[in-house]
């Protein structure tokens, strides 16, 4: 598999700090001979005073001075967000890298030449400069590092008076093992460009890591504040309205979600109550929950018979929904103290109304197929309803009644009308609490796959003014 390439500035600046690591080690390495062989000229004594110190410290300023120009050129790019030119990492690395076959030439020269281009530590500093080559994430910088310290130690060896061996003649071991050196450094050169190849691996990975990190941290933050505005857009308030118990709740699954309620109090005094299920959920059916819930508001006017509403939501919606897009949707009228509700269901259902005075639950189908699915709206005629004192009317998306447990099996709608009837004489915010809890006790901890929004009407002609307690919806 062919390598990524990365021509990014973090990647372009990472390249830039592991090259000052470099410079430190090599400045160090440095530092560390010309100690060692200062406390051998000065302290201990121990080296003869035929040797040409002089060419060491000499060599070392070089040396020091070269890196510390290579450091600010560095640091120079690493300020300006820039990179160095492919000319001045080669030419860097053959300058470095033929600095022991000066040494090899000019130092420890009261050996014989013969002996020297074998005992000289100048040879090992060949290794030290190829290690840390591997530093500058580039492969072909390595294998260019070991090219260069074989080619410029056999010079060396070549300048000192060694002739490679005539192939079938006996060759003293001094002068074969020359040649053996100058593989070895080559095949040093080879092996840190495998180690340096996989530390690009590691860097590039690492750099994907934190780019994908931060990316990620920027859609949670813009999901968040999705979030926020699509919860302020449901009621804030409670609905107030003689004789009834009003509530709504919405949990999506995601950070945002497909699902809306919402009510609005025309002038005459009726309140239109609505609901809608936009397929999917997450960022798309959020948005799409949004355009549906302002269409819905502009739609529906005093005077204006429920399916001419209904009617105008779906042409005005239909043009911004996507191919295979389709909202499902419910609104209920009611008015004060008026027993009589109207409801029209686009595609949404089942919807469940609790007769108090019989005990008992009517589904109601859906009268129309879901918004956008055809360009015109076609509906049976709407449902009204003739309700008595504590009768219920739920309005709920099928994240309800379709969440599974650990074991695969639905909580269903007869465990939704369990928990309303045993609940029946409870506030409607707290009916629709109850419910909550009841499913997700019977989740057993799976995770919650679909948005979760339910309004409950309640009837209740005998209450004139609810308590706060009993009119607030409970929201998440």
């Amino acid at each position: 598999m062919k390598e990524e390439k990365i021509k990014s500035v973090a990647f372009q600046n990472e390249e830039l700090r592991s090259e000052r690591l470099r410079i430190f080690g090599v400045l160090s390495f440095v530092a560390l001979f010309l100690a060692v062989t200062a406390v051998r000229l000065f302290v201990i004594r121990t080296a003869s005073g035929a040797t040409p110190w002089a060419w060491s410290f000499f060599l070392g300023a070089i040396v020091i001075a070269y890196e510390l120009w290579t450091l600010r050129k560095v640091d120079g790019a690493l300020k300006a967000n820039g990179s160095l030119p492919l000319q001045f990492w080669i030419l860097s690395t053959i300058l470095e890298t033929s600095i022991p076959a000066f040494a090899i030439i000019f130092l420890n020269t009261q050996l014989d030449a013969i002996y020297r281009l074998l005992a000289s530590p100048a040879v090992l500093a060949f290794f030290i400069f190829i290690i840390l080559s591997t530093l500058r994430l580039n492969p072909w910088i390595c294998v260019l590092s070991g090219t260069v310290a074989a080619t410029t130690y056999l010079f060396a060896c070549w300048h000192l008076g060694w002739r490679p061996p005539v192939p079938g003649i006996p060759a003293p071991i001094t002068q074969s093992n020359v040649s053996l050196n100058a593989i070895i450094l080559f095949v040093g050169g080879l092996v840190a460009a495998g180690v340096a190849g996989q530390i690009r691996r590691h860097v590039q990975a690492a750099l994907r890591e934190a780019e994908t990190k931060r990316k990620l941290d920027a859609i949670q933050h813009d999901l968040q504040v999705a979030r926020s505005i699509q919860q302020s857009l449901l009621p804030q308030e409670p609905l107030q309205i003689e004789g009834f118990d009003i509530a709504g709740w919405n949990r999506p699954a995601d950070d945002t979600g497909g699902d809306y309620f919402d009510w609005k109090i025309l002038p005459d005094g009726k309140v239109v109550i609505s609901l809608a299920d936009v397929t999917g959920h997450g960022i798309g059916p959020a948005l799409l929950a949004t355009a549906c819930h302002a269409y819905a508001r502009s739609n529906f006017r005093v005077g204006q018979e429920l399916p001419a509403a209904v009617e105008h939501l779906n042409q005005e919606l239909g043009a911004d929904l996507p191919s295979g897009r389709f909202v499902t949707f419910v609104a209920a009228v009611c008015c004060p103290d008026c027993p009589e509700m109207e409801m029209l269901s686009a595609g949404h259902g089942p919807l469940f109304i609790y007769s108090r005075p019989e005990d008992r639950f009517m589904e109601l189908d859906a009268h129309a197929l879901p918004l956008g699915i055809l360009p015109s709206f076609s509906s049976a005629p709407s449902t009204r309803l003739q309700l008595h004192a504590g009768d219920l009317v739920l309005l709920a998306t099928d994240g309800f009644f379709e969440w599974e447990d650990d074991r695969g099996e639905q909580f269903g709608v007869q465990r939704m009308e369990e928990v309303i009837r045993a609940s029946r004489d409870l506030a409607a915010a707290e009916i629709i609490s109850h419910l909550y809890e009841a499913v997700i006790r019977f989740s057993n901890g799976t995770k919650q796959q679909d948005d979760l929004t339910a309004v409950l009407i309640k009837f209740r002609p005998d209450k004139h003014g609810l308590t706060q307690k009993e009119a607030v919806g409970v929201r998440n």
